[in-house]
């Protein structure tokens, strides 16, 4: 049964939920069916937020305020490292010492810094709201490793081609295609479905325009001619609503099957995210603009697509190191080895 849901009262549409035994009805003050469906997860969010003072409290009030967007259910895989460890803590006590010995104690049973630097930045982000929301007086600074540079691992073409022809399964070829063509996050393709598959315009529309929540890196982007093709031959033979499938069955993970293709292939440290960091990498290298590329990745802010793939680009800097040139030697067009006699 849901948590909350919306009811009627006195002509208005009110938020109604059980607790303690007792059923609960608050107005919400409109007669507005999508007002009310607005109103309803904040009002819901604040009456029901715990008042203790301790990290578990607090993890959880933020956790209803955020009910329904992809940071809760993230926050809930970290919160089984953090929980045991912190949620007994008032909000206000947490130590440098304490997070030095969490990274530590982690260390040990091999979680990388980089996964160990996102779950104490999910108690910083608990922490900060809770005292924005003035439920603790101070946020403490919560000590964690230095988040580690990422890695640069791309694939060649030849590298592409050799991990399709491993991929025995033909979901999991599909999906590295679709990886490869459309650039976006392997979720985002998990949760595709044919009705968001335009086949007479070939575009894909990644969000998905019945989810209320905000994902990230979701855009709408053409299908070029390979894609086209393995698409088509995927919707032949389709038992299901969802692109990529298993036996009618929705595909919740490519993960450990990537992995394996990638070992047939004879090729190393071949993720998911390698894919879409491949092929903003390849419309770099091909001069596409970053622009275009932060639309293709579905980055809000193009500052971020630049920081990382402008150095991919034929041009970068090239305008630049031009100004800076003395005229003294000439490199004949076509070769990389200088005339024999300087010009001057």
């Amino acid at each position: 049964m849901p948590e909350w849901r919306i009811t009627r009262l006195r002509g208005q549409f009110a938020l109604t939920f059980d607790r303690d035994g007792r059923r609960h009805r608050h107005t919400l003050n409109t007669d507005d069916a999508r007002e009310a469906q607005r109103l309803a997860p904040a009002v819901y969010a604040e009456l029901t937020r715990p008042s203790g003072r301790t990290i578990a409290d607090l993890w959880e009030a933020y956790r209803l305020d955020k009910a329904g967007k992809p940071i809760a259910t993230t926050m809930s895989y970290t919160w089984k490292a953090l929980g045991p460890v912190f949620g007994h803590r008032d909000g206000e006590a947490v130590t440098k010492a304490e997070c030095e010995a969490y990274t530590e104690a982690r260390r040990k049973l091999g979680r990388s810094d980089g996964a160990i630097h996102t779950e104490l930045g999910h108690l910083r982000t608990v922490l900060v709201w809770a005292q924005k929301n003035r439920m603790i007086a101070h946020a403490p600074e919560i000590s964690r490793p230095q988040k580690p540079a990422p890695k640069d691992r791309h694939l060649t073409r030849h590298e592409a081609q050799r991990i399709i022809a491993a991929a025995s399964l033909p979901h999991v070829k599909l999906a590295v295609h679709l990886m490869l063509a459309t650039a976006a996050r392997v979720s985002a393709l998990l949760e595709l479905t044919w009705d968001r598959v335009d086949f007479k315009r070939r575009l894909i529309h990644l969000i998905d325009p019945d989810e209320t929540a905000r994902r990230k890196g979701r855009a709408t982007v053409p299908i070029n001619d390979t894609l086209l093709v393995a698409l088509q031959e995927a919707r032949k033979g389709a038992l299901s609503d969802y692109v990529v499938e298993w036996g009618g069955e929705r595909v919740k993970s490519i993960k450990k099957s990537i992995a394996t293709a990638a070992k047939l292939a004879n090729l190393d440290d071949v993720s998911p995210h390698v894919f879409r960091h491949t092929a903003a990498v390849w419309m770099a290298e091909a001069g596409i603009p970053i622009s275009e590329i932060a639309q293709y990745l579905g980055h809000s802010n193009p500052i971020i697509t630049y920081r990382v793939y402008a150095k991919y680009s034929p041009n970068h800097l090239r305008k630049a190191a031009s100004a800076l040139e003395m005229g003294i030697y000439e490199v004949p067009f076509g070769t990389n080895e200088p005339a024999k006699k300087n010009t001057k």
